[in-house]
This record gives structure tokens, sequence and C-alpha cells, in this order.
């Protein structure tokens, strides 16, 4: 993912409930800021080259990125419930604290995959204010289909406490990968072993806001995912899509076509202005 922009990247930090966040602050202008998915950070997605964040900096923006607590350079506790979807907005809430971005500032662009979708509806629905456009990459299993993968999160956390995250990582790998991300390499969790049980604890005991509550939201959103993928189910995707009041969404079925996703989103950002 390249990230060029007016000024090089920086590296920052801030402590927030017993964890210290690490972000990286590329670019100038409005800010937008970015939240990974569950078990990666952003050198694993760097390494995954899955999102190409240059056409965003190209629009004149501020981007910030962090890593998750617990996951890459962030540190975290093992502490089941600071890690539902409510916990990881209120960091990223606080994160726009210490950016500076407490009210009367000009509200932000909020981008998330995958945990950080969750993290920023879950955050947008708290302060909608805070947010002028939402970006929501790979929405995860939601409502309906949540059940099924928080049993499976929750036999996960047992397994590990109980014989250690070797047969299950050995048993993560899935043969039946979405042909969109075939070629991708895989990365193991990032989060340590000793806090992985809560991660995924955590993650078991988290859905989206309700579709009632949602549909409150007033700020613009771009909603992008691919096929055949059941963890981010087109279901999902579509539901959002259909309740959020001023919602794109765009299908992709090949990895050509996900390459063009940092162009949809600077296009997006540029087009919707407040």
């Amino acid at each position: 993912m390249g990230t060029p922009g007016t000024r090089p990247v920086v590296e920052g930090r801030f402590h927030h409930r017993g964890a210290e966040l690490v972000y990286d602050d590329a670019g100038t202008g409005p800010l937008a800021v970015y939240a990974h998915g569950g078990f990666v950070s952003q050198a694993v997605e760097q390494r995954m080259d899955l999102f190409d964040w240059a056409p965003v900096l190209r629009t004149g923006r501020r981007l910030v990125r962090y890593d998750a607590r617990a996951h890459g350079r962030s540190t975290g506790r093992p502490v089941d419930t600071d890690y539902t979807y409510a916990s990881l907005a209120d960091d990223l809430l606080s994160l726009l604290d210490h950016l500076g971005t407490v009210e009367p500032v000009e509200p932000v662009d909020a981008i998330g995959a995958s945990m950080g979708c969750g993290t920023c509806l879950h955050a947008a629905v708290r302060a909608p204010d805070r947010f002028s456009r939402l970006v929501l990459l790979l929405p995860p299993t939601a409502w309906a289909t949540r059940e099924a993968y928080a049993r499976a999160n929750r036999a996960a956390a047992d397994t590990i406490e109980r014989e250690g995250a070797g047969d299950w990582l050995a048993a993560r790998g899935d043969p039946h990968r979405p042909a969109v991300v075939a070629d991708v390499p895989e990365f193991p969790p990032t989060p340590p072993e000793p806090i992985l049980p809560s991660v995924l604890r955590g993650l078991a005991r988290s859905d989206l806001p309700p579709p009632t509550t949602l549909a409150a939201l007033r700020c613009p959103a771009l909603i992008l995912t691919w096929v055949d993928d059941p963890g981010h189910p087109v279901s999902t995707a579509t539901a959002l899509a259909d309740c959020l009041p001023e919602a794109e969404l765009h299908l992709s079925r090949t990895r050509a076509d996900v390459r063009t996703w940092g162009s949809r989103i600077a296009d997006f950002l540029t087009d919707h202005r407040p």
C-alpha cells in the first residue's frame, strides 16, 4: 500500500484504558481515520497488499491508521470486554480526542474493515456529529449470521486456553478462501497468545448496531465487499445498504476489482462533501 503525501508518515502513541495504542499519521488536510480488521495490523495489511491508500492521500487528506488494542504494535489486556465492538469504538473516539478533533472541530471521515467496520459503526451511532462520511469495507457477520461466528470464537478461545494456539492456528487455514483473495498471503494473528482468548471472546460478544439504530445515521456511507466469504457475507453488506439512509454498495468478484477500492474510496470522499 503506497502512502505518499505532503508529509511523511509519523508514528504516534497514546494511552487509553490500560493500553498503549499506536498509529501511523500521514498527509495533510481534513482527517480520515482507518480501523483495520481483527487479528491483523497495519504492517500485516501492508504485506498483504489488499488496500492502496495513495488515492486517498492524493485527495489532500490527513490519513491516520491505527493498530487496534492488542494488535500489531498496540498493547492490550486479557480482558474480554476490551475487545467488543463497543469498547473498540471507545478507543476510536479517544483517538479522535487525542488527535484534537473534539467539537467544534470538523467531523472526520471514518474507514473500517471487518472488525474496524463494527468499530466505526458503533462510534458513529454513539457520536454521529463527529463523522462526516463512513467507508465500510468487508462488513462482518451480523444479526442472524452472527451466532455461528460467536460460537466458533468461544470454542477457539477455550481450545487455546486448554491446549495452546498451535492446533487452532493449524486449523485456521481455509482451503475454500474467496477467489478474490486466493493469492493473498496469510499471516498468524498479531495479538499475543495469552490475550488471544480475550480477543476471541470479545468479538464473540459483539454485533453491529441494530438496523433501526443505523437508520438514524445521516452521514453518507460507501460499502465495499467481495463475494463467497462466509466471514463477510454479502447479506450483511446488502442489509447495511438497505438500512443506512444514504449508502452506496459495490460488490467485487475479482482481485482486479478489489484493487480499485482505493480509487473508489477517494472518489466517494471527494464527491460526497458535507
